[in-house]
Formats: structure tokens, C-alpha cells, sequence
């Protein structure tokens, strides 16, 4: 299943996003980002999962990608994959295996 988002809907929801763990963060000083983090990532993932389930008409080519649970996971994990690489943060100068002249 190709992603074929409105570019202004997909940008809109992702920046949302990121202003919410903002938000969440900055309210208390003292939260935990990484459990911020897993929680956003947690609701983000039922939402899709929601989003995403089959029309339920056998054999509907739209819903081939996503027909049982075990596709719609691999399909998340491959939009996971996809998102984390085209992040900023994806590779950091702190990484483990970051190179140094």
C-alpha cells in the first residue's frame, strides 16, 4: 500500500504532533520525555491501526496491503522504518557507531 497523503494534511498532523509532546514536556518539568515519547508513539499507533482496518468486501484491492492483523502491523512497521529514516534525528553525532576524523 502506497502513502497517498495530502502533503498539508500529513505535515499538519506530524507538527501537531510534535507540539504536543512539546506541550506535554513543558507543562511538567519533571516528566519523563522518553515516557512522553512512548505514549504519543502508543496513541499514534492505535489511531492508525483504527485508520486502517480492511472495508471488509473479499478480495478489495485497496485492503489487500492490510487484510489481517499480521499485514497491517508489517505495513506499520514499514511506514515506521520509512519515517525514521527521513527524520534529522535518525542518525545523531552520538551514535554508538558515528564515525570520527
Amino acid at each position: 500500500m502506497e502513502l497517498e497523503q495530502d502533503p498539508k494534511e500529513f505535515d499538519d498532523a506530524a507538527e501537531q504532533m510534535i507540539e504536543l509532546g512539546n506541550r506535554l514536556l513543558d507543562a511538567d518539568t519533571d516528566s519523563d520525555r522518553w515516557e512522553v515519547a512512548s505514549g504519543l508513539l502508543a496513541g499514534a499507533v492505535h489511531f492508525w491501526l483504527y485508520t486502517r482496518q480492511p472495508c471488509g468486501e473479499p478480495y478489495c484491492e485497496n485492503c489487500v496491503d492490510i487484510d489481517t492483523a499480521e499485514k497491517r502491523v508489517q505495513e506499520l512497521v514499514r511506514e515506521s522504518r520509512q519515517f525514521a529514516k527521513e527524520s534529522e534525528y535518525f542518525h545523531t553525532p552520538l551514535d554508538a557507531n558515528a564515525g570520527s576524523a
